[in-house]
């Protein structure tokens, strides 16, 4: 009788080792998205003004500055929720900028004035500089509903940031923004996210204004 229960389990082993197996797909947290509503930013002495939802919070990151006098312009839109954020950094066409330049061994701070095709080039390097960790960089010009133009970035793959802008009048305003995540950057897990946020940035560009 006890040979039953040992032809049992050897029959059940050899049937399991040639059972195709089928891996499940990997799941993630199921995310709640907020319901969609957008209030304004006109805060006075800013040379701009757009909409942002109302799950975003705006805050001002020191770090980012560069020491022009642009810099009380720099603010990021929170997503504590998400932890994620759109950094928006302005500069004044004509203005200055200060900019590190490597010179005896170390390095200096140098006054550049800011130009159209210096700023544009230097949104284009940035953005670029994510192609190590990128699968692929795709850039598009654009015009808002309010003729304003600039440039779209998306940025694919496990790279730090999926979706960066630009817009310029090209004579006066120069405003560039870029959405990053604090978390290691994982294109699946954060695909739902990025799309979410990314309706929410291009509401943001297509209701900014100049001043």
């Amino acid at each position: 009788m006890k040979l039953w229960p040992c032809l049992f389990f050897s029959a059940l082993m050899v049937i399991s080792c040639n059972s195709p197996f089928t891996p499940k797909p990997r799941s993630y947290f199921k995310i709640d998205f907020p319901q969609r509503a957008y209030q304004k930013f006109d805060q006075a002495g800013f040379p701009f003004s757009f909409e942002y939802p109302v799950y975003g919070r705006i805050s001002k990151d020191s770090t980012l500055f560069d020491g022009s006098g642009d810099d009380a312009y720099w603010i990021n839109i929170d997503f504590p929720d998400f932890r994620g954020k759109i950094y928006l950094s302005y500069k004044t066409i004509g203005g200055l900028s200060v900019y590190k330049v490597k010179k005896d061994g170390g390095y200096k701070d140098s006054l550049v004035k800011n130009t159209f095709d210096g700023l544009k080039d230097e949104a284009f390097k940035m953005t670029f500089k994510h192609s190590l960790k990128a699968s692929g960089i795709l850039d598009s010009a654009f015009r808002t509903a309010s003729g304003l133009p600039g440039v779209y970035f998306t940025v694919e793959g496990n790279a730090a940031t999926a979706k960066q802008f630009f817009l310029s009048d090209s004579s006066k305003h120069f405003l560039r923004g870029a959405l990053y995540f604090d978390t290691a950057p994982n294109s699946d897990s954060l695909s739902i996210v990025n799309d979410f946020l990314e309706e929410d940035m291009r509401h943001l560009i297509n209701t900014l204004k100049w001043k």
